[in-house]
């Protein structure tokens, strides 16, 4: 049986269909040619998420963040070696909470750095607080 996955491409936002089997073989996107799971957060903003919310098959966990915020800042490298950890099967995300105000704001984010985790485009868990790499790993497989 063939398993098949809708993978938004982190670059152009088309929607890709990839076998899951072949997840790991650094599949590419087939409009614009990008890395489709690169191993690394993505940038996202309102109308991405949006996107990856309503089109990908991935898990998805954003970490909504602010330049500002001295946690965020300290945790982005934890982040980052949460999503070579978890991909390529589970998608990181970071979102700029003052560039993209309407939308922490539509999420309830009260505070930062917050991590919400979505599993076919719904909220499964919320988590606020820096935390390190394993557990990121650790909070993520407990509610996947």
């Amino acid at each position: 049986m063939d398993e098949c996955a809708h993978v938004v491409c982190p670059t152009c936002h088309s929607v890709n269909r990839v076998d899951a089997t072949r997840f790991d073989q650094s599949p590419t996107c087939g409009k614009c040619r990008a890395q489709l799971l690169p191993g690394q957060p993505v940038e996202l903003n309102a109308a991405s998420l949006q996107r990856q919310l309503e089109k990908s098959d991935l898990p998805l966990l954003v970490d909504f963040w602010a330049p500002w915020c001295g946690p965020c800042r300290m945790m982005a490298p934890a982040f980052e070696e949460a999503a070579r950890a978890l991909g390529p099967g589970v998608r990181l995300a970071k979102l700029n909470t003052e560039e993209e105000q309407d939308m922490a704001a539509r999420m309830g984010i009260q505070s930062i750095p917050t991590m919400v985790l979505f599993k076919g485009g719904r909220e499964v868990a919320r988590t606020s607080g820096a935390m390190p790499s394993q557990g990121i790993v650790q909070w993520v497989r407990q509610h996947i």
